[in-house]
Parts: structure tokens; sequence; C-alpha cells
């Protein structure tokens, strides 16, 4: 598709959002040819043309992607994977966002901390503001864990700003809507883990300050004269409900030591208001009747997006609450600010498991072209990122198409793929993926969550031989350099991806911080 720099300059939105769609779905393919490498460069820079005219102007509407741990090696695995999903060989695809036209690096460390973590760098993100790990929207000054050094210390939001001016506003996440990455939107804390009254043994003093499932219900009292939240989607139930009230859907009962039960609380507190726990429910609700939404499907963390058909009550994916996110938030004719976290691929590398984190990686994608087909370009900017990485790795010299997740096979000489896996020096294969610490290999193909291999001993017994082992099944955890308790964090930037009003302002290599600064001046807020 081809387009002359006077029909780029009329271009609109809908033009914009149906050529991103196409382009989605088109790459070199298997016809591969001089000619075809050639046209689809041709190609690339005529879509990038005409994206160009996105830039400019306001943003009345903003939408940040989180993938928590979505390092750039994971990208690249998950652009691998979802393409051999689809029957390709996988180098040549694309994930929905590396469309953009507008790519950079963000530097991830902490005020305190040379590798992040999600509190702290999400602060970051969040407030403009960099700060130390542990820490929710509180400015380095005060001290992790001790509520009495908070006072004087919190960092406003973009969400609170937003708020302020009229906006509506959203949190969507697959994990605990209480956790790091979300709650810095909303909440402010001195210790990341205080999500509710039952985690005060975690901070000092602790009647001085709120927990954090408080404060997202408390909202609107926090802040007079606006209307608080319209949407809050994720898990954490077991922070909202008070420890005499069985679960709803497990033989488990609620946290909070107050006797609060918060759900009742948000639909007293607002009007046209609806609690949700379920996919029947969620699926019932209807936009435009509701005006305020928080669902909570699980006690803690949601189902990884391979095992939510395992959940008898029914979770929605990451595309689908995001897509009634914004649905609801788009009746405001100010305009809304959305923040949407994949917060479970962090979790699945964690373990050593890079099928369920990839796989959430590729929902998280799914999420993004959905919100493309619901949003004018002309008017919404989109950014894409990660708070942190992994020490997740791509080694070996596998032939082209090789499963991202299977034995290295190499090429023989004439440059042909080898009938046997590659072999170590100590004559065992091994895969694709790795990770420089962790756990350790482990085999779990029967279980329904990378958090299987937390009820295992850390693996010491040096390399497995993988040769009759299937690495590509879910249950499969890497092989790791480094046994430690848990995988880290890494250290190294990440890639943000932006489309839309302001999003000329992503490049280079940026401070963490400069996101928050990105979407003031792209929304102008303070002008409003």
């Amino acid at each position: 598709m081809t387009a002359s720099p006077a029909t780029l300059k009329k271009t609109p939105a809908r033009f914009l959002t149906q050529l991103i769609a196409v382009s989605l779905c088109s790459c070199v393919g298997a016809q591969e040819s001089e000619e075809t490498w050639y046209a689809s460069g041709q190609a690339a820079v005529a879509r990038n043309m005409a994206l160009r005219v996105a830039s400019s102007g306001t943003a009345r509407n903003v939408i940040l992607f989180v993938g928590d741990g979505m390092g750039v090696s994971t990208v690249t695995a998950a652009r691998i994977m979802e393409g051999q999903f689809l029957g390709g060989t996988g180098e040549e695809h694309t994930l929905s966002f590396e469309h953009f036209p507008s790519v950079a690096l963000s530097k991830t460390y902490a005020t305190n901390q040379q590798i992040g973590e999600s509190a702290a760098t999400m602060t970051a993100m969040a407030t403009g503001v960099k700060t130390k790990a542990g820490l929710i929207s509180v400015n380095q000054h005060a001290y992790r864990g001790d509520c009495n050094s908070q006072e004087g210390n919190e960092l406003f939001t973009f969400l609170e700003l937003a708020e302020v001016h009229g906006l509506s506003t959203g949190v969507v996440t697959t994990a605990r809507i209480t956790h790091a990455t979300a709650a810095a939107n909303y909440a402010h804390s001195i210790e990341r883990d205080f999500g509710d009254d039952g985690d005060s043994n975690r901070v000092s003093n602790a009647s001085n300050c709120s927990d954090i499932a408080r404060q997202l219900v408390e909202f609107p009292a926090n802040h007079p004269g606006i209307d608080g939240l319209e949407v809050a989607l994720g898990g954490g139930r077991r922070s909202f409900l008070p420890r005499t009230l069985m679960d709803p859907e497990y033989e488990t009962s609620g946290e909070r030591q107050d006797e609060r039960d918060l759900t009742e609380e948000w639909l007293e507190n607002y009007k046209n208001s609806y609690f949700v726990w379920n996919r029947q429910q969620f699926e019932a609700i209807d936009p435009k009747t509701t005006d305020h939404l928080l669902g909570l499907f699980e006690p803690s963390h949601l189902q990884y997006n391979h095992d939510r058909s395992v959940d008898e009550a029914g979770e929605p994916t990451l595309g689908e609450m995001t897509a009634k996110a914004i649905d609801i938030l788009s009746k405001n004719d100010k305009g809304f600010f959305l923040q949407v976290e994949a917060g479970r691929i962090d979790h699945a590398h964690h373990d050593t498991n890079p099928y369920r984190a990839l796989t959430d990686t590729i929902e998280l994608s799914h999420a993004v072209s959905i919100a493309l087909k619901k949003v004018d370009l002309i008017e919404t900017l989109i950014i894409v990122t990660a708070d942190h990485s992994h020490v997740l790795t791509i080694g070996g010299y596998a032939t082209r198409g090789n499963p991202i997740l299977g034995k290295s096979v190499s090429n023989d000489r004439s440059g042909e793929p080898r009938n046997t896996p590659s072999l170590a020096f100590d004559n065992r294969p091994y895969t694709t993926l790795g990770y420089a610490n962790g756990r350790g290999f482990y085999f779990l193909p029967n279980s329904n969550s990378a958090s299987a291999i937390d009820d295992y001993e850390i693996n010491l017994s040096g390399r497995a031989d993988l040769t009759d082992i299937d690495t590509t099944d879910p249950g499969f955890h890497s092989e790791v350099t480094v046994p430690m308790g848990s995988e880290t964090h890494g250290g190294e930037d990440v890639a943000i991806f932006a489309i839309g009003p302001g999003s000329d302002l992503i490049r280079g290599v940026m401070e963490q911080n400069v996101i928050f600064h990105v979407m003031m001046e792209a929304s102008q807020l303070e002008q409003r």
C-alpha cells in the first residue's frame, strides 16, 4: 500500500487504523525473495509516513500498556512464538505494537538500586519522579515500611491529575489490583506489599497510613471534588473482603482484619456502579449504563492466559477487560486515561517458565490490537512498554524457524538444518531460551500454573539431560546458570513503543520517568 504526501496530510484516523491492521498481517512470509524483501521495505516506509500524521495534535485520551517484566528478549521470543503458532517460521512476524512509529529505550534503575522492580519503576512512569525500590508513588525521602515517613512525601500521579481535570480513568491488570504496577496509579504507600490491613506486620506505625485496597475504594474521599476511578479490573479479591466472609469462588476467606467489605463500599460510594467476580457477570455489564466497574476475578492474581480455561467461574482475557474499560471510559467527552498491565509475564519468568511468560506477552499484543480498533489515533496516545526486564536469554545458533521453545538445532556447513539437536560439551542438548539464574530445570507437564515449581527444591544437580524432554510443553521450566530461590529481574533497558499525538516525543535512550512527562505534554492536561 502506497500513498502520496498530499494524501498522507489528509489521512483520516480510520485509514490509519486500517493501515495498521493491514500491516499487522503483512510479512515477507514463506515466498521470500530479493523482490519481496525490497517491496516489504518500501511498504514499511509508506506505513510509517502515514503514521507520522498521527503524532501531531493533542491527546484527548492516553492508554499506557505495561508488560510487567517484558524485556526485549521477551518481546523477541514472543514475536517468534506467535509467528510459529500462526504457521510461519516466526522470525519475520511482528507483534501489534512493533508497528508503532516511535520506539525508544527506557532506563529502569531505582534511586537506590541498580536493577529495578515494579513499585519504583511504575512510580517513575506514573509520577515523573524516580524513587526507591518498594515505594509506591512516594518519593525517595520516605523510608520503606515506615508509615511515619510517608506524609508529605506523596507524589501526584498522572491518573490523579486526569481525575482532577475531569477525565475518566481506569486500571486493568492480570495481577492483583493492589499489586505494585496497578497500585502506583491510584495509591501512595511506603510498602508495596501493604495490600490490606492484614499485611500490617509488614509496616511500622501502620495506623498512620492506609492499606492499598482501602485507597482504591476511598479514592473520592481522599480527593474531594472528583468522582474516582471508573474502571478497576484485575485480581486481589482477598484484600477487599473481611476475614469473616468466605470467598465466592473458593473455600477461603477474605483477609481484611477490620471486617470491612470494600466491594460493598464500592457500590455504596459510586452511582451506577457494579462489582463482578466471574466471567458471566463481567459479560453482562452494559458499558452504556455502567459508570463505575470493579472486577476482582481471583483472590490473588488472575490465571495465566494459558490456564484460564481451567477456572470454573471463568475469567475475562486481558483483551476483553481492555475492550470493556475503553467502552466505559469513552463516554466522557473530556477523554480518559487507562493503564493496562500484563502482570503475569513477570511471575512466569520468576518461575523460569518461558511458555506462560510468552503466551501472556502475546495476549498483551492482542489487547493492544483491540485498543487500536476502538480508539481514534488522531486523539489517542498509546504507549507500550515494560517496567523492567528479566534474565531471559536467546542463544545458540538455531536454524531459521526452529521452535523458539525447542532444543537448538543448527545448520550444517551447506547452510541446511541438521537432523539432530546441537550438543554442548557435556554431549547434552540445550534450548534456545535460558535464564541466567533461578530454581533450575523441572518438567511439570500436568501443572496448571508456572508457580508449581515453588513446591520443589532448588535444582542443584547440574545440567539436565533434555534428550527425551519436550521443552515446548507448558510445564517445562528452563535450565539456569546460577541456582537461586527465584529468577531475578534484569537490569538492561526496556523498549518503549508509541503511536498517536505526542508519540514523536518517544525517542533515543530515556529515563523511565520521562514517560510521565510525555503523557503530560501530549495530553496538555494542565491547559485543560
